[in-house]
């Protein structure tokens, strides 16, 4: 049965599609079945995935209104050695026409019931807002990974994403946990960056992963050519980040 896991944060900017990318090819590296499912309008991990958004016929848009399954719509990223169900601006639509329909938030979930047993872990990349497509991926997770950076404005949103998730908990999904947080964009020469890093060692402990995600030239570069850095530069900086979140991840969840 598979580990759903939502990636989420409501701040843009935080590395978030980066982090599921680039977990998603880590993870399939190491022999398991990974289903990548981009929530987001933006599809920046549809592209990241090395897929033309603008050329996918059907995606996440069909699943969310109920015309197709996930069985019949995902594709194969062609490097990233996972599974995709893609996304694009169709999808901007979707939350007006899903208003209508008894249980909107949970459609996600039931999707995923029909294929639970193709995959070891599906990851479910959540746009930065709290909407309903977003409400969707809380729901059909049994965990959420927080990636974000260590600056204040993120630290002041964090408490505002932990509340979410509580209330998704409470009214939607009660078995939804945090499953951790990640620190990217990291630069240690920043006071800053040290201070809010330590906050976040002391208030969530073991829910902390230890590797952190530092600033890497050669992971803004890897989206523009399709491709995870995992693949774009394996032995850069960022990439062997990547390699290690990924180790810790396994540990973590199998």
């Amino acid at each position: 049965m598979s580990r759903i896991i939502a990636i989420a944060n409501q701040k843009g900017g935080v590395a978030k599609t980066t982090t599921a990318i680039n977990l998603g090819a880590g993870v399939a590296a190491q022999g398991k079945r990974v289903l990548l499912i981009d929530l987001d309008p933006q599809g920046n991990a549809t592209t990241g995935s090395g897929i033309d958004k603008l050329e996918a016929e059907t995606g996440v848009y069909d699943v969310l209104t109920e015309s197709a399954g996930i069985g019949s719509v995902k594709v194969q990223s062609p490097a990233a050695g996972y599974d995709i169900v893609t996304a694009n601006q169709h999808l901007a639509g979707a939350e007006v026409e899903l208003v209508g329909i008894d249980g909107r938030e949970a459609i996600l979930k039931r999707a995923l019931e029909r294929v639970t047993d193709d995959y070891d872990f599906v990851l479910i990349d959540c746009p930065p807002a709290l909407s309903l497509l977003t409400i969707n991926g809380l729901t059909a997770a049994k965990y959420v990974i927080i990636p974000m950076q260590c600056e204040y404005y993120a630290l002041e949103g964090l408490s505002d994403l932990v509340d979410t998730i509580k209330r998704i908990k409470s009214y939607m999904n009660p078995t939804l946990e945090i499953g951790g947080l990640v620190r990217t964009m990291f630069d240690g020469r920043n006071s800053l960056s040290q201070q809010v890093s330590e906050q976040l060692d002391a208030h969530f402990g073991d829910k902390l992963f230890e590797t952190v995600i530092p600033r890497n030239v050669r992971v803004a570069e890897a989206p523009s050519h399709g491709l995870p850095v995992l693949i774009y530069d394996k032995m850069s900086k960022g990439a062997l980040a990547y390699q290690s979140l990924s180790a810790e991840f396994l540990t973590r969840f199998t």
